[in-house]
């Protein structure tokens, strides 16, 4: 009878802690994907301004055509269908682009004197501020995510039950580690 009962109570206390680590990974996959939604939302913001960046520049920009097409390029994708990792990619891409027709208005004073130019790139700024306050977020959601993924024993519910390893979104290159900066 007593070997009965605590073969029932260990078998019990197992459930629990199975349904526990579960729900935990729940919460952080959930957390996870509020977080790239935050953050989608920012490079939509930002994906959605090239356009009119472009179209203000171009007037100005007769011999840096090559840096405008490859963000017309970039810019030219279905965002909406897009995965969650294609769009991390095209947003590197993009914030790689995006320094150089900045860097390159420098050498128009027409175009830094331009009312809609002096707007694009203020909301341009701000826009950058937020996707990285954006990405500080998402990375850490994953960070624990992926923390308790790799621990044990929850690393055996995470095998059972698929959960898988997440992305962090990481800046590939020098580049991309600076902020765009707009001086006028």
């Amino acid at each position: 009878m007593i070997p009965t009962i605590i073969g029932i109570a260990i078998l019990l206390l197992i459930v629990i802690v199975l349904v526990m680590s579960y729900n935990s990974f729940v919460r952080l996959l959930m957390t996870v994907e509020e977080a790239f939604s935050n953050m989608d939302i920012e490079l939509k913001k930002r994906f959605d301004l090239i356009p009119n960046l472009v179209e203000t520049v171009k007037g100005y920009m007769g011999h840096e055509q090559e840096t405008l097409t490859r963000l017309v390029n970039l810019r030219s994708v279905d965002y909406t269908k897009m995965t969650d990792q294609e769009k991390i990619e095209n947003s590197s891409e993009i914030a790689r682009v995006i320094p150089k027709i900045m860097a390159v208005a420098e050498n128009y004073p027409d175009l830094k004197a331009s009312t809609n130019f002096l707007k694009l790139s203020d909301q341009l700024t701000q826009i950058e501020e937020d996707i990285a306050n954006a990405r500080k977020y998402y990375n850490g959601a994953v960070k624990q995510y992926n923390i308790k993924i790799r621990t044990v024993p929850s690393n055996l519910v995470a095998v059972l039950f698929r959960f898988e390893k997440k992305p962090l979104y990481e800046l590939e290159d020098d580049n991309e580690r600076q902020n765009v900066k707009v001086e006028f």
